[in-house]
């Protein structure tokens, strides 16, 4: 059903001198699910229990379910503790930063009522690190609209930026670091009892991602120092991921949003109903292509209004005419179904990740093999990253049920090493705190696979040094 531009090979990916480790490169369907069945997210009512209007899980409901405000991740009361043959010896985590206002490029031309973050403060200055250096005042953002300004800002009044981490998100994210050290320091003792030279934390050049990672970082060591967050350049920024591979994004466009794939089409096409209603309240022009080639825009605006326990919008002109939850409903099942068809579903989405996202995977793979070796002395590294981030990953690593990763996503790379076995290690995937199965046959479900096959895995399609992403974009 699907066309691709390229197919990966099954071959064989040298890891040591002394064997070769056989790897299938093979793109692979994932599971048929309602999320990845147009008929069932167009003719269907409700989210499948997915929840997308508030941080905590209705009572009740099991935690691992999905929620688009504060996804599952690793915590003590549910974490899978591996047999005791194997020892934790390193950590990788990547996460999607926690919940926000929307972009304002997601907000409607005039909005209904006005949003305020005046329970928090952004932090923006600069220092001397040098001991003889002067000091700074800690000063922070205070957003107002001045009177005199005759230029109306589009979208909501209020005092936030957009985007932001909201109060919330920061509450979530504080959260979020305090089970992750209740599990990898207080239940298996492994992290250090204080930040040393064995923790680093990362973030990309979005400042919400650094607005996350300062909160995470007191939820797990209420540090008295100033602590250092590493950040590429923004032109080569890989965790964003920021670098240029064109031959990526025209594979990402011959299929996906903006093209004329007949699948992409299709569902635009049965949304239209949705679309006309929608344009009629918020007053986005039918004709605004940016709103109208993927529900990405209707999808973080509803949800982020939702997630803050904020009312559905309702037209400038009549306040009587809506969003009705019924519709809203619609947009996430309809945004859930554009995720997985983008990184999953498409029989391209796995090359066009590779070369998008294919610079990270190498990194990864090299700090793996720095542990192994002794390279490095880091157990522990953090990423925070974006969307964008955590679902090419999830498409690399060819997840068997692919959703929209919500705010928190949270992907865990642990290597072990089994004391039976001499040198021998192993890796376990965690996907919102459990076990990851993926839908290639060389990967499966992802627990105590050897560490060979994964790093052999990751070489064949990105090359050691990320050398195939090169040659590829």
């Amino acid at each position: 059903m699907f066309s691709s531009t390229y197919l990966l090979p099954l071959l064989f990916v040298p890891f040591t001198k002394a064997q070769n480790t056989s790897v299938d490169l093979n793109w692979y369907a994932p599971n048929s699910t309602w999320v990845n069945n147009l008929s069932s997210v167009i003719n269907g009512t409700g989210t499948h229990s997915f929840v997308f209007n508030s941080s905590q899980l209705p009572r009740g409901t099991r935690y691992g379910t999905y929620n688009w405000c504060n996804m599952p991740h690793v915590r003590r009361e549910e974490y899978p503790v591996a047999d005791k043959q194997y020892e934790l010896v390193y950590v990788e985590v990547i996460h999607r930063h926690h919940k926000r206002t929307p972009y304002a490029s997601n907000t409607f031309p005039k909005e209904s009522y006005s949003w305020y973050c005046s329970d928090e403060a952004l932090f923006y200055y600069g220092k001397p690190l040098n001991a003889n250096g002067n000091a700074s005042a800690s000063t922070y953002w205070n957003v107002y609209t001045s009177n005199t300004n005759p230029f109306a800002p589009t979208g909501f009044n209020g005092t936030c930026q957009f985007p932001q981490i909201t109060r919330e998100g920061l509450d979530d994210s504080w959260q979020h670091g305090k089970d992750l050290y209740g599990v990898y320091h207080d239940l298996l003792r492994f992290l250090p009892d204080y930040m040393d030279d064995k923790v680093t934390y990362r973030v990309t050049n979005n400042v919400i991602t650094s607005e996350v990672a300062g909160m995470l970082i007191d939820g797990m060591y209420k540090p008295s120092a100033t602590i250092p967050l590493k950040i590429q350049p923004p032109s080569v920024d890989s965790l964003e991921p920021a670098y240029t591979c064109s031959a990526a994004s025209n594979l990402f466009s011959s299929y996906g949003v903006g093209s004329s794939n007949s699948v992409w089409a299709a569902h635009l096409a049965a949304a239209k109903p949705l679309y006309a209603t929608l344009d009629s309240i918020s007053g986005v022009a039918n004709t605004s292509t940016d709103w109208h080639t993927s529900f990405d825009h209707y999808f973080d605006n509803l949800s982020a209004r939702q997630c803050h326990s904020k009312p559905l919008p309702c037209a400038i002109s009549n306040p009587n005419n809506c969003v009705t939850q019924e519709e809203a409903d619609a947009v996430y099942r309809l945004g859930q179904y554009e995720y997985s068809f983008i990184y999953r579903d498409s029989s391209s989405s796995l090359q066009a990740s590779v070369g998008s996202f294919g610079v990270w995977i190498a990194e990864l793979a090299q700090n793996i093999r720095d542990s192994i070796s002794g390279a490095s002395p880091v157990i522990y590294r953090h990423n925070v990253a974006h969307d964008g981030s955590v679902s090419r990953l999830l498409s690399i690593l060819q997840i068997d049920v692919m959703v929209w990763p919500g705010m928190g996503s949270e992907v865990v790379f642990e290597l072990y090493k089994n004391n039976g076995t001499g040198s021998k290690r192993f890796v376990r995937i965690l996907w919102g705190g459990q076990i990851l199965t993926s839908s290639n046959p060389t990967l499966g479900k992802v627990d105590m696979l050897n560490v060979d096959v994964l790093l052999a895995y990751f070489d064949g399609l990105v090359g050691v040094g990320a050398s195939k992403v090169v040659a590829y974009c």
